[in-house]
């Protein structure tokens, strides 16, 4: 299980592991945390007071300090499974749900033909539609979308990343989420 880490105004930042957030804990690097603690260290035992030391991470922390914000300033990268999620695995030509393996990154404009490879030209498409669409436009093949692309939020992203996300994580991101995402579906 995996930590949200946010900077000090609340933005995500990455996903990190218990082991990096214990140190950001133990080296005092934490501002504030939101949900209830959902794992325990506990290391050695002090000489003076004879008690085990211990360590309850929260499952988001804001970090202190500056940290390069490199995410929020740009697009989120766009992958294969980041791309289904953000489509509900939904072909959008046939509007069939599949698993990942039977579908495929279709391009709205194919790419032979000038069409670039981002987040508004992708969709999600099953194998034998995305094959029968082949190198034309929608509308020479005469398919229609059912849904229209969109760029993912640095918010919504954090979430396209396919890890397993706690109650509160999925609350705190969802918040953040325009209600016109396919997310809240």
């Amino acid at each position: 299980m995996e930590i949200l880490q946010l900077d000090v105004s609340g933005r995500p930042q990455a996903w990190i592991s218990p082991k990096e957030a214990a140190i950001l804990y133990a080296t005092d690097g934490i501002a504030w945390t939101l949900g209830n603690p959902f794992i325990t260290f506990r290391g050695g035992i002090q000489r003076a007071s004879g008690r085990q030391s211990r360590i309850d991470l929260h499952p988001i922390v804001a970090v202190r300090g500056a940290i390069p914000s490199r995410a929020w300033r740009q697009v989120p990268a766009l992958t294969n499974l980041k791309l289904f999620a953000r489509d509900r695995y939904l072909c959008a030509y046939c509007g069939q749900q599949f698993h990942v393996e039977d579908l495929t990154r279709e391009h709205i404009v194919p790419t032979s033909r000038g069409g670039e490879d981002t987040w508004m030209n992708c969709i999600t498409a099953c194998r034998s539609c995305n094959g029968r669409k082949g190198n034309r436009l929608p509308e020479e093949a005469h398919m229609t979308l059912l849904y229209l692309p969109y760029v993912p939020s640095l918010h919504e992203d954090m979430i396209l990343r396919g890890r397993r996300i706690l109650a509160d994580q999925m609350e705190f991101l969802l918040a953040s989420v325009p209600r016109t995402s396919r997310l809240h579906g």
